[in-house]
C-alpha cells in the first residue's frame, strides 16, 4: 500500500512540475520604438513588468530595440512567420499592406482616448481590427497596448500661414495624415524615430511630426527647426498594438491570455496618463529654448479638414474593407456626438472660465 502510494504520489509531482513548466511563458518582442523614448518606448517596459507581477513572474517580456532582432517596418511579417513571437508597433506602420491599418492607430480629425477606446472595446472596432489582420492572411493575435494624447502637427524651419507655403515641402510625417500633406503638395517620408534628427540635420527633410512635445524634445528637434504647430489634428489619439505570433498565442493556456490583455488595459491607462502629465514642462522647456509654438490658422486647419475628407472618399472607393472600417467608424461617432456635445464643456468655454 505504501509503495502504490509513493508511486502515485510521485506520478503526481512529476505531472505538476511539468504543468509548471509549461505555464511559463517567454515572449521576444521587437519594437518600433527606442526604450529610452518617455512614453511612447517605456510602454512596453511598463507592460513587461506589469504582466510579469500579474503572473508571478510565469510570462516574462525580452524586449528589443528596433533594428536589435529585425526593424521596424519588419515587425508583422516576423510575428506573422514566428521569427519572433510578439511585436509591438503602431498599425499605421502597415499602411502599404493594408490600407485600413492607419485607421486602427490614428485618425486625422479624429477621435479622442476615450471616444477611440469606446470604439474599439464596446463597438466593433476590436472586431474588425482583427478582422483585417486575419483576412490579409497575418498569422497574429492584437491587443491594444497604449494610447498617446494629442501629437504635435510638426515642426517647421518657418511660418507656414497658408497653403502654398506647404508646396515643395519634404516632410516626415506618419499614418493618414502623410496622405493629407501629399495631397497639398508635400513630399512625405515615413522615416523611424533614430533617423529624423539627422535628415533635419542634412536638410533632406525641411520639416518633421513624430510625437508629442516630450518625445519630441528627447529627440533633439528645437535644435534646428524653432516653429512647432499645434494642434496635432492628425494624430488626435494613437493607439499602440501589441502582436503576438497566432500559434504562440493559442498555445497559451486562458489565464496567460486575460493576464496579457490585463496587463495591456493597465498599460493604456498608464501610457495615456503619463502622456498628458509630462507635455506642458517640455512645451515651457521649449519656449525658454527659442521654440515658437503656433496654432494653427483656421484657413490652415480648414485646408487640412476639406483635404482628409477627400482622402477619406477616395481610400473608401478605393478599398472595401477601408470603407467598413470608416462606415462603421463614423456610424459610431455620429451616435457618440449627441452624448459629447450634451456631457461635455466646449474647449472654449472651459478656457473662458
Amino acid at each position: 500500500m505504501n509503495k502504490l502510494f509513493s508511486l502515485i504520489l510521485a506520478s503526481t509531482l512529476t505531472v505538476s512540475t511539468a504543468t509548471q513548466a509549461s505555464d511559463k511563458l517567454l515572449l521576444k518582442t521587437s519594437t518600433a520604438f527606442p526604450s529610452s523614448l518617455p512614453v511612447l518606448g517605456t510602454a512596453l517596459t511598463d507592460f513587461s513588468t506589469t504582466v510579469g507581477n500579474i503572473s508571478g513572474g510565469k510570462i516574462k517580456v525580452k524586449v528589443y530595440d528596433p533594428g536589435k532582432l529585425v526593424s521596424p517596418t519588419e515587425i508583422l511579417d516576423a510575428v506573422s512567420s514566428g521569427k519572433v513571437n510578439s511585436g509591438f508597433a503602431g498599425a499605421g506602420y502597415w499602411q502599404g499592406k493594408m490600407p485600413a491599418a492607419p485607421l486602427f492607430s490614428s485618425v486625422p480629425f479624429g477621435p479622442e482616448a476615450g471616444e477611440y477606446l469606446a470604439w474599439m472595446y464596446h463597438g466593433n472596432g476590436m472586431k474588425l481590427y482583427q478582422k483585417m489582420y486575419d483576412d490579409a492572411g497575418y498569422n497574429v493575435k492584437v491587443t491594444i497596448c497604449g494610447v498617446l494624447p494629442p501629437e504635435t502637427s510638426g515642426w517647421f524651419a518657418k511660418p507656414i500661414e497658408k497653403p502654398e507655403d506647404l508646396k515643395g515641402l519634404n516632410m516626415r510625417i506618419y499614418g493618414l495624415g502623410a496622405d493629407v500633406m501629399s495631397k497639398l503638395g508635400v513630399g512625405t517620408l515615413k522615416l523611424p524615430a533614430a533617423e529624423i534628427f539627422g535628415a533635419l540635420e542634412k536638410g533632406a527633410i525641411d520639416a518633421a511630426e513624430f510625437s508629442m512635445p516630450v518625445i519630441d524634445q528627447k529627440l533633439g528637434f528645437s535644435k534646428i527647426v524653432k516653429y512647432n504647430y499645434f494642434p496635432g489634428w492628425h494624430q488626435q489619439t494613437t493607439l499602440l498594438e501589441l502582436l503576438i505570433n497566432k500559434k504562440t498565442w493559442n498555445e497559451m493556456n486562458q489565464e496567460q491570455q486575460s493576464q496579457i490583455e490585463t496587463a495591456c488595459k493597465a498599460t493604456v491607462t498608464n501610457s495615456i496618463a503619463e502622456g498628458e502629465a509630462l507635455q506642458f514642462d517640455a512645451m515651457k522647456n521649449a519656449k525658454a529654448s527659442g521654440v515658437n509654438i503656433v496654432y494653427w490658422n483656421d484657413t490652415m486647419l480648414k485646408t487640412f479638414k476639406t483635404t482628409w475628407n477627400t482622402v477619406a472618399e477616395e481610400q473608401s472607393k478605393a478599398d472595401p474593407f477601408f470603407n467598413e472600417v470608416w462606415q462603421d467608424m463614423s456610424t459610431f461617432r455620429e451616435g457618440y456626438k449627441l452624448w459629447k456635445d450634451n456631457a461635455y464643456l466646449p474647449f472654449s468655454t472651459a478656457n473662458k472660465l
